[in-house]
């Protein structure tokens, strides 16, 4: 088997594992909102809020682990990557909206506490741990391969601690009687929800804005461009994102004039892909380099 079929067969292996886990997250959560209704309980729609937020998350994953297998066009050189990212920008604006509803209700209820239907809740509770473990059992063997499956892996991880928290506030109301025990934990998932939403849309509109990638040090870049032979300025440097995962660099170098003709510019072209390749934290494979001679520095229009 080739490496392209080795990788297509890989990529397909993750896609199901990502089906089926996004499968069960989406049922459970739909059994917890059902759940919320019946009891009354904020936490289990917490929960299930929670759940939505990776629920979403799963499905930009398994969009991003079906794009990878489509090969770009003519007409859109980098596919679809994109639209993982105003996907996940539209998931926050909504998520922002629902961590909110959540802490908002969870503390008008610490003061008028509704009555809830502990043992039903606990069952419920219950379902949702029960669909969280399956899908971790399922990703398991998997979350290492690339940063996509390990995040659907900690995505799941996280649904499971809810459940776990809803379950502890179901034996609590179910044993004391303490029904504000349903608003403490659907504050606190509120809480995981609203940092980790705010942490996902500052990343998307940072790609969405052309920022250099989180981790990429472009004065560093900038250095060890200025330290190859031969080269004597770099300018219109530029490094941002496709998609998570997809980062990209481009740059104008100027270099010696004889460089030109006695055969150096092809040689300081593959060194500067290598640098940015494996020189640095985040690896840019995807470079763009403009090899300039020292003459043509007065002809630049149109500096950045």
């Amino acid at each position: 088997m080739s490496g392209h079929d080795h990788g297509v067969a890989a990529g397909t292996s993750q896609r199901s594992k990502l089906i089926i886990v996004f499968a069960i997250t989406f049922t459970v959560m739909v059994a917890e909102i059902i759940g919320s209704v019946f009891t009354g309980s904020l936490a289990l729609l917490a929960d299930a809020g929670h759940m939505f937020t990776d629920s979403t998350g799963l499905l930009i994953a398994l969009i991003a682990a079906s794009l990878a297998l489509k090969p770009a066009t003519l007409k859109r050189t980098w596919g679809y990557k994109r639209a993982e990212i105003i996907a996940a920008a539209g998931q926050a604006a909504l998520l922002l909206g629902v961590g909110g509803f959540v802490i908002f209700e969870g503390i008008r209820r610490l003061f008028e506490p509704p009555e809830i239907a502990g043992p039903a809740m606990l069952w419920f509770g219950i379902i949702g741990l029960a669909g969280n473990a399956v899908g971790l059992i399922v990703l398991a063997s998997g979350r290492n391969h690339n940063f996509n499956m390990k995040a659907a892996f900690l995505e799941v991880l996280n649904d499971a601690l809810g459940s776990v928290a809803v379950i502890v506030a179901a034996i609590i109301i179910a044993v004391t009687g303490w029904v504000q025990a349903d608003a403490v934990v659907s504050l606190l998932i509120g809480a995981l929800i609203i940092p980790r939403t705010l942490k996902l849309l500052r990343d998307t509109v940072n790609v969405l804005m052309e920022n250099a990638p989180q981790g990429l040090d472009m004065a560093k870049v900038r250095e060890h461009i200025l330290a190859l032979p031969h080269v004597i300025d770099v300018h219109d440097l530029h490094a941002s994102l496709v998609a998570s995962g997809t980062p990209i660099l481009s740059a104008h170098v100027t270099v010696e004039d004889t460089c030109m003709t006695d055969g150096h510019a092809a040689t300081i072209l593959a060194d500067l892909q290598q640098c940015v390749a494996e020189h640095f934290d985040v690896s840019v494979e995807h470079s763009t380099f403009q090899i300039e001679p020292a003459a043509h520095r007065d002809q630049e229009s149109m500096p950045h």
